[in-house]
């Protein structure tokens, strides 16, 4: 196979290896260059640092490097297109495939990569025979299973894909992308247990993916409202801003549209919404994805024809978003910044980013067994609570407490609000109720409003204080 001089314009980040030396270059002596001025001129009070390159970026300048002193190393060619793909250059993956290709044609790390970019880039029916190959040519199954399940997700074969995520979490059950794209693929289905259960485990780990996911499953299944009030929770209110308006649409889209849109954020053109290319639609009407061994279509760098393409725009201004309060007649321009950190480490590993919402202090919607009840102390007894929010300013909880009754009075009127300290917030509760039973039905009712709560049962002990 070779697959050389092709470009592709999908990628946020095009030619970006060509750039990334002569910046990295010219970044060390501005750094060195500004510290010394800042430790020399009067009434400096501080030295200019410059931000590092994402891990990503770094990885590939070193391939890069190496490239230079050996420019025909496979090694070095498979590091630098990986890299390429991860900061979402497909045009320079491509190329670097491309070239192994040249020297390894049956290498199935060339196969797979190559599949890899053809399914980042929105084309799942080209990266299904690839990813078959892959696996044909000796690639293990447990480094093509999760991205072959998701091309068969983004065409709408939501029965393989699942049994593919199921077999790639046998082989690797600690494999969290699988797991996050499976409670996906559930929800596309209409599976919403499985839905909530499957990522259940990555909401206890606090995993900011894990939150996402759940906000654009719920999106799917119609719930939009307490979609919408996960992505308020969870990010920056300038993103949150940006994403919401995407939420509206998801029961709109095609099954294939709904993997590519959560699962990529690849979002169809308003002429598209609900509507499958036609090689996708033979697909899903028979054909069968996994029966499709043989590649075909244009190759990768050859555009595709406009009226079938998905397309990501380029981020709108701040304040040109719609309001999302109400469902927009078309969708706004881009998600993208909602997948930014597909790459990412997750928050326990990297600094907080300025505005972002401290994952810890979000409390995960799990129902709990009934316990039996200990012997209540006179003062401060077990009890047991809905919780309806979080938040530092108790006054600011006061009027959340107001809004909630106005939404639901008949459910929430015969209970007074209280809070109890959590770490630096506080959770504002309803309650006390008699029972686990009852605060479960109180949940359930909240939630056919569009309010996501959850019930929490007070230790022995803690305090909890009435709001006046």
């Amino acid at each position: 196979m070779t697959v050389k001089n092709s470009r592709i314009s999908i990628g946020p980040f095009a030619a970006i290896s060509a750039l990334v030396l002569s910046a990295l270059a010219t970044s060390a002596p501005a750094l060195a260059k500004g510290s010394s001025q800042a430790g020399s001129q009067p009434g400096a009070s501080r030295e200019v640092v410059q931000p590092l390159p994402s891990p990503n970026i770094q990885r590939l300048n070193r391939a890069l490097m190496e490239l230079a002193r050996s420019p025909k190393r496979l090694g070095s060619l498979l590091e630098a297109a990986d890299a390429s793909l991860a900061v979402g250059d497909f045009d320079a993956a491509i190329g670097f495939y491309g070239r192994a290709a040249d020297l390894e044609p049956n290498d199935p790390r060339v196969k797979l990569g190559t599949a890899r970019v053809y399914l980042r880039s929105g084309r799942p029916t080209e990266a299904l025979p690839r990813f078959a190959a892959a696996q044909a040519a000796g690639a293990p199954a447990r480094d093509v299973l999760t991205d072959r399940a998701l091309a068969f997700d983004m065409v709408g074969d939501q029965e393989s894909a699942q049994k593919a995520y199921l077999r790639a979490l046998e082989l690797d059950p600690d494999n969290d992308v699988a797991r996050r794209r499976l409670a996906i693929s559930h929800a596309i289905s209409g599976e919403a247990d499985a839905f909530q259960d499957t990522l259940a485990p990555l909401l206890e780990q606090r995993d900011f993916a894990a939150f996402r996911m759940r906000a654009f499953g719920l999106a799917i299944m119609g719930e939009s409202d307490r979609a919408s009030a996960i992505v308020q929770a969870v990010m920056p209110p300038d993103l949150a801003a940006r994403i919401v308006p995407y939420l509206a649409f998801m029961p709109r889209l095609t099954p294939a549209q709904q993997a590519a849109a959560a699962n990529l954020g690849i979002f169809p053109r308003a002429a598209d919404i609900g509507r499958d290319s036609p090689r996708i639609a033979r697909m899903s009407e028979g054909e069968g994805a996994d029966r499709v061994l043989e590649p075909s279509g244009e190759p990768l760098g050859t555009p595709v024809p406009t009226e079938s393409r998905e397309v990501a725009q380029p981020l709108p201004q701040t304040g040109t978003v719609r309001s999302v309060t109400s469902t927009p007649e078309e969708p706004p321009a881009d998600m993208s910044a909602a997948f930014a950190d597909l790459d990412e480490p997750r928050p326990s590993e990297a600094r907080a980013r300025p505005g972002a919402v401290d994952l810890t202090i979000i409390e995960i919607p799990r129902e709990r067994p009934a316990a039996a009840k200990p012997e209540a102390g006179p003062d401060h007894p077990r009890r047991i609570w809905v919780q309806v929010a979080t938040g530092r300013d108790l006054d600011a909880l006061a009027f959340d407490w107001r809004r909630f009754t106005r939404r639901a009075p008949e459910l929430l009127s015969p209970y007074e609000p209280h809070t109890v300290q959590w770490g630096q917030a506080n959770r504002l509760l309803a309650g006390p109720l008699d029972s686990d039973d009852a605060a479960r039905d109180l949940v359930n009712a909240l939630a056919a409003m569009g309010l996501d709560t959850f019930p929490y049962t007070s230790p022995e002990g803690t305090e909890i204080r009435a709001i006046d």
